[in-house]
């Protein structure tokens, strides 16, 4: 990874403040309306004894749009396609199953290869299902992966999988994760852009960035880049109180997140895809819970 130069810098700044001025220019939602988003949860999420098309049933039932799968792995394609058809649920998008085990960052390349093994799999799946996507955690940086391998190791492996994403016409968005990688929204931005491709993008999320951040302004810089959102919720007084991970414990609406700022910057930049809840999930009254809390974001 090189350091980035000058004019790098005031590029991604310049595409900050950019995104920032169209506030006036582009269709936001007025005060008090509901933005034309759509919301959606993981089929994780659905906590009940059911078929799967039972769960597409609940979840249409309940007002949500869609449904976000993790594969490989869980129902068979043509079960999930059977759902889909039958009660139009979309699928919002797919969540890589293995990118936590097998990193594209890892030291020894056959793990490397079978984490690029595991995203061409989902991103034939999201082609299988209609979604839009696959969300990715591109690296770990830990003691025995550095910063800079992270980078050079990921970025190698995932240009080996964009000719297919072009193919397929499904894109691989690169989500912000306590994975002590892309720390900054000015880096995060640099990152995606360095693949030159429209089909690398990224998958915010929400609460991720309130530790060290504010997602507004994240939101801002990396702009169109933003291709999926992931919301949930943190708690600067729980983290401190009672640990890092314990933040994340708190209700939608209820931590640190500023949800009238997050959802203005939204409108700023364009954005006008889903919105898809990664919190605890439950049986059909928490998904009721969880898709009015939802529905208030949406207006904020």
């Amino acid at each position: 990874m090189g350091r980035m130069n000058r004019r790098e810098f005031l590029n991604l700044t310049v595409a900050a403040a950019a995104a920032a001025s169209v506030a006036g220019s582009r269709a936001g939602a007025a005060e008090g309306a509901r933005r034309p988003l759509r919301k959606a949860v993981n089929l994780g999420m659905v906590k009940a004894e059911a078929s799967t098309l039972d769960k597409f049933k609940m979840l249409k039932e309940l007002g949500f749009d869609g449904v976000e799968l993790n594969r490989p792995g869980g129902p068979a394609v043509d079960e999930i396609l059977k759902a889909r058809d039958a009660t139009g649920l979309a699928i919002a998008g797919i969540m890589n199953a293995g990118h936590w085990k097998m990193p594209l960052s890892d030291p020894d390349p056959a793990v490397r290869a079978q984490g690029l093994e595991g995203l061409i799999a989902a991103l034939r799946d999201a082609k299988a299902f209609g979604a839009p996507s696959v969300l990715l955690v591109p690296a770990v940086v830990k003691k025995d992966v550095s910063y800079a391998d992270a980078w050079t190791r990921s970025q190698a492996e995932i240009r080996k999988a964009i000719p297919l994403a072009d193919e397929l016409g499904v894109k691989i968005v690169i989500e912000n994760v306590w994975n002590q990688f892309l720390l900054s929204p000015l880096e995060a931005a640099r990152y995606v852009d360095e693949f030159q491709s429209k089909s690398v993008g990224w998958h915010f999320d929400v609460g991720n960035v309130v530790l060290y951040g504010w997602p507004e302004q994240w939101i801002r810089i990396l702009g169109p880049r933003i291709l999926n959102v992931h919301v949930k919720e943190f708690s600067r007084a729980k983290c401190e109180k009672e640990g890092p991970r314990k933040g994340f414990q708190v209700e939608l609406l209820e931590g640190d997140c500023n949800w009238p700022a997050v959802m203005k910057a939204i409108d700023e930049i364009g954005y006008r895809g889903w919105i898809i809840a990664e919190v605890p999930g439950g049986d059909a009254e928490r998904l009721k819970f969880l898709a009015e809390r939802m529905e208030r974001i949406l207006a904020s």
